[in-house]
């Protein structure tokens, strides 16, 4: 790891443009709010296995979905119009939530996937997050069909930008249902973008786009020259606004 630049939590972030090929930029500090926050507002975010010192990552290009440019599938299109019919409804077999089961989200983003068994999102990493849910900037947003918790998503949310950090889904297309919610919420909260951080194939197929790093920091920086956005407990309707729970979703 020639180069790699080892942190303690008095020691700030070298600049994005020293990353390693792959990204890789520091090593080391602690996952505390204060360092958190530095982090995401110069495009660095942790990632590392459980065990390990923390990772600092910014990579070249950074993967970005525009939030009107999410591509909604025609089997997705299908289940949207559906649940435009009932989502106001007291009945509804299908809401979409944030901010109500946050612990519940991530404890869902780390469980085992298939035949991947260990995950980043380790317990340490959990009580960050929720720690900085709690001052406000990370939410969550669910997928509740017939009352129980079906998909979701976590992530971030600075100034004007939205950093996705991680999906789940039970049942087919539930984080999908819950990121074209997500969209449209932030559309009406003049948020653009989407940082999906890494390129892989299944971000590409909702619309997600590698970006250059360095247009990627311009895009992040005015991003950040505006305030963030007012965001507490409800229910996400399909026109991007926000509601006020109608009852508790359990």
């Amino acid at each position: 790891m020639t180069g790699l630049t080892w942190l303690d939590d008095h020691t700030s972030f070298p600049d994005p443009g020293l990353a390693m090929p792959e990204g890789l930029l520091a090593a080391g500090a602690s996952l505390s709010i204060p360092r958190l926050a530095e982090a995401y507002s110069k495009g660095i975010f942790p990632w590392y296995n459980e065990g390990d010192p923390i990772l600092w990552w910014s990579p070249d290009p950074r993967m970005v979905l525009a939030c009107e440019r999410f591509k909604v599938s025609r089997s997705l299109s299908k289940k949207l119009k559906q649940i435009a019919h009932t989502e106001c409804t007291p009945d509804a077999p299908i809401r979409i939530t944030t901010d109500v089961a946050f612990p519940a989200v991530m404890a869902a983003c780390a469980g085992p996937r298939g035949t991947q068994r260990a995950t980043w999102i380790s317990l340490d990493v959990q009580d960050a997050y929720y720690a900085w849910h709690q001052a406000g900037a990370v939410h969550s947003v669910e997928t509740w069909i017939d009352g129980k918790l079906a998909g979701g998503l976590y992530g971030v949310c600075l100034g004007r930008f939205f950093f996705g950090e991680s999906m789940f889904s039970h049942v087919s297309d539930a984080s999908k249902l819950a990121l074209a919610y997500l969209t449209r919420f932030l559309l009406t909260q003049g948020i653009r973008h989407i940082d999906c951080q890494q390129q892989t194939r299944h971000l590409a197929s909702l619309g997600a786009a590698p970006m250059p790093r360095r247009q990627f920091l311009v895009l992040l920086a005015d991003a950040l020259s505006q305030p963030s956005p007012i965001w507490r407990p409800g229910q996400l309707l399909q026109s991007g606004q926000l509601a006020p729970l109608g009852q508790t979703t359990s």
